[in-house]
């Protein structure tokens, strides 16, 4: 005879949706000898309900329609693992089985909910409880069993760990307001389909010559979407819970080559008690564009002490060759004696303080009338000619390669100033070095360019592109750090990072390390890491954290040279793991480009601390 369906302890059948149960019931649970109910034998994680027959002799009821998933998370009693109380009186004791929790949750997933059941666990000497889901627990499983666990849980809500990943990505409009508003319409779509498949098994029975007339149930409401202040919430516990891990990998960031810059923009999104508190944020990148270190200071002069003192502490620590240049955008030099910002950073006394060129540049444009002018372009062109020269081996070996490309398409022989032509500023940058020109010979360049436009620099209309006197007093005072803006000796400012095959010919592609540029792409995506305009102080070094430990690994992986990996993570710990788990079964690493960060250990200078 079949065995009869048992019933649901506790308070599951408060808990369990009305139409899963029966087949949790039947799936879980038998009356036992002494008619109570137990766990049935061979269980496992997940559980799927049955699906809806293919025909229905009979008037079909709703249950199988609409019925959930249940995740059944009970490490203890399914992987038989040992679990020690934390207590420190106790000594190590083990946790034994305490029987099922007595509620089940609802998880919300990319389209529908689930159900989650767990077990509880209870120290016999301190009889202490706790439920295999809290932190206490899974921080003591390994970490591919932890990782089965892939929920978030809040007080009143449970979140999928699928929907975050949804949040992790840092770009424009990929908010929370965005992602409620998705999984609203995946959970809409897969409800009314359940609804159109329910409904149209119904409708055969409308017109059937029975007796009476059929009965139909109506189907369960769609289940509540929660808010996105609680996928804020949820996003920043996900974060919370890896976060040692984030700022080890942070911190195990070095460089040779560093880059200092600031910017005000980002503070602006500051609210609650810290706003106002903070009017720059301060960030240091190395030569593959990633951040070091990224700080938000009241302002630029001894709020950036600890920060300093924080990385010389790092790479001394870290047993690492101190950097040989920095770029920042002032405090480059003085006439007499040493610059607070050299003193500041005193650590590192060889250490090549270099103003950034850009920044350079961008002063002699203030002495413009307007950078709208018809000639502004030009003259930013010929400053930067001014201060560089291309390589002639690099420059003459992509003229070959475009001479032969070009003779393969079909062109004709050309001079060497109609090829010039043909190369464009790209292929320049990404194929040819550049130095500069010396501190004499750019200071002769820029006062005959200088001199040149201030008598013969006007417009189509005679609007002279030079403010004579604003640009005279300009180049006095900046003339000074042209002998900063040069190249430092013996300083590789190139890496080759690939190759190329243009008509025949290989090119080399190389990425330049000279100056701030990448941190001001780095600051220009801040606002992207933080998404809406505003965040208190938790969310905000929260979001900016994630964020930062995203854009470095995302530097990383361009700055390799050979072929990148297809593999897209950003889960430190899971790669190491894996790692280590494939080296002992097959001798080798899966993800051989991977390093493991340094443990981190909080002595380090915070990361988006606030200084005051």
């Amino acid at each position: 005879m079949p065995e009869n369906p048992a019933e649901l302890p506790l308070l599951w059948p408060q808990t369990v949706p009305q139409q899963d149960r029966k087949w949790v019931s039947e799936a879980l649970f038998r009356v036992g000898a002494k008619g109570k109910l137990e766990l049935r034998d061979n269980l496992q994680l997940w559980y799927h309900p049955p699906p809806p027959a293919l025909l229905y002799h009979q008037v079909p009821g709703p249950d199988r329609f609409f019925s959930q998933s249940l995740l059944l998370w009970m490490p203890y009693r399914l992987w038989k693992v040992r679990l020690q109380c934390i207590d420190p009186a106790c000594n190590g004791r083990q946790w034994s089985g305490g029987g099922l929790h007595r509620r089940v949750r609802q998880v919300l997933d990319i389209d529908r909910y689930y159900n989650l059941a767990t077990e509880t666990l209870i120290c016999t000497g301190c009889r202490s409880s706790y439920l295999s889901w809290s932190q206490t627990i899974l921080q003591q499983l390994d970490l591919a069993h932890r990782s089965e666990f892939r929920v978030i849980l809040t007080r009143r809500y449970a979140c999928d760990i699928r929907v975050i990943r949804l949040l992790r990505e840092r770009s424009l409009g990929n908010g929370p307001v965005r992602i409620i508003g998705q999984l609203k319409e995946n959970h809409s779509e897969e409800w009314l389909q359940r609804v159109a498949r329910y409904t149209s098994e119904c409708a055969a029975f409308v017109t059937s010559s029975g007796l009476l007339p059929p009965c139909f149930q109506e189907p369960p409401k769609l289940s509540t979407v929660p808010s996105y202040k609680w996928l804020l919430t949820v996003y920043s516990q996900d974060i919370l819970n890896r976060l040692e891990d984030i700022k080890a990998s942070i911190t195990s960031t070095y460089g040779t080559i560093l880059k200092m810059d600031s910017t005000k923009k980002i503070t602006k999104k500051l609210t609650g008690p810290a706003k106002g508190t903070a009017q720059w944020l301060t960030s240091v990148g190395n030569e593959s564009g990633q951040v070091l270190i990224s700080v938000l200071t009241a302002n630029e002069g001894a709020g950036l002490d600890l920060m300093a003192a924080g990385l010389v502490n790092r790479y001394q620590r870290a047993g690492v060759d101190p950097p040989v240049v920095l770029y920042v955008d002032c405090g480059c030099c003085k006439e007499v004696g040493e610059t607070k910002l050299k003193s500041r950073f005193g650590g590192w006394p060889d250490i090549i303080v270099r103003l950034d060129i850009w920044h350079f540049m961008r002063r002699l444009a203030a002495g413009c009338t307007t950078d709208a002018h018809q000639l502004y372009p030009t003259f930013m062109s010929r400053i930067s000619s001014c201060i560089f020269e291309w390589d002639a081996g690099d420059v003459g070996l992509l003229r070959k390669a475009k001479r032969e490309q070009l003779a393969q398409q079909g062109w004709p022989p050309l001079t060497e100033k109609e090829l010039d032509r043909h190369l464009t500023k790209e292929e320049l940058a990404l194929h040819c070095r550049r130095k500069t020109r010396g501190e004499e010979t750019t200071i002769r360049l820029l006062s005959q360019l200088i001199g040149e436009l201030m008598s013969k620099g006007n417009d189509a209309l005679g609007v002279p592109l030079l403010d004579s006197v604003r640009m005279q007093h300009i180049w006095d005072v900046q003339r000074r750090h042209v002998a900063c803006i040069q190249d430092p000796p013996n300083v590789a400012l190139y890496t080759e990072t690939g190759s190329i095959t243009k008509g025949g010919v290989v090119l080399k592609t190389y990425r330049c390390a000279r100056g701030s540029t990448s941190l001001e792409s780095f600051h220009c995506h801040l606002n992207r890491f933080i998404p809406g305009n505003s965040a208190n102080s938790l969310n905000f070094q929260v979001y900016l954290l994630e964020g930062l430990n995203r854009w470095n690994q995302d530097r990383a992986a361009a700055a390799v040279v050979k072929e990148p990996s297809p593999l897209r993570t950003y889960t430190g710990e899971l790669v190491h793991f894996v790692n280590d788990s494939f080296l002992k079964v097959f001798g080798k690493k899966l993800v051989t480009a991977f390093t493991p960060p340094g443990q981190y250990t909080g002595k380090d200078a915070l990361i988006t601390a606030i200084t005051f």
